[in-house]
């Protein structure tokens, strides 16, 4: 194996990443979920074999995404929400970006059509000294891998 061949099997930490989001200028968030697709199984018994049933693919379905990011005062996140809400329908193409520690880009998932779901504010506590999060969930058409 070279040095390139191990570099690209290196491990890259979960944080060093980047949302981008149509018509959104600045979207920093600090977590992403939601990057799943799962495939039904379908048991299928065939007659006359009785030594195990054939397990085949059937509907594949993709997750909501997940985003969360410290409140800001631009609320664009709710805007846009509000206008799905209100039955303006807005789908937009939204990419996660991981980076390796050297900066690198290392993985991009592209979300298409993807839209808001849901919209959840900060929870504010009079003691509590830590960021506001808000948290926006996503319904998209689908994940494709990016360059």
């Amino acid at each position: 194996m070279t040095q390139d061949d191990n570099s690209k099997q290196e491990a890259n930490p979960a944080c060093r990443f980047y949302v981008e989001i149509d018509k959104i200028a600045k979207a920093v968030f600090t977590e992403v979920s939601g990057l799943q697709i799962e495939t039904e199984v379908t048991t299928y018994a065939e007659g006359g074999n009785n030594g195990f049933a054939r397990r085949l693919p059937g509907r594949t379905t993709v997750s909501n995404l997940t985003l969360k990011r410290g409140v800001t005062s631009t609320h664009e996140l709710l805007r846009w929400y509000l206008d799905i809400v209100s039955g303006k329908i807005d789908r937009r193409q939204v990419s996660v970006i991981q980076y390796s520690l050297r900066g690198e880009p290392i993985a991009r998932w592209n979300f298409s059509d993807a839209y808001p779901v849901k919209w959840v504010g900060p929870q504010l506590t009079a003691d509590s000294s830590v960021i506001a999060i808000e948290t926006l969930e996503l319904a998209h058409e689908g994940i494709a891998l990016g360059t």
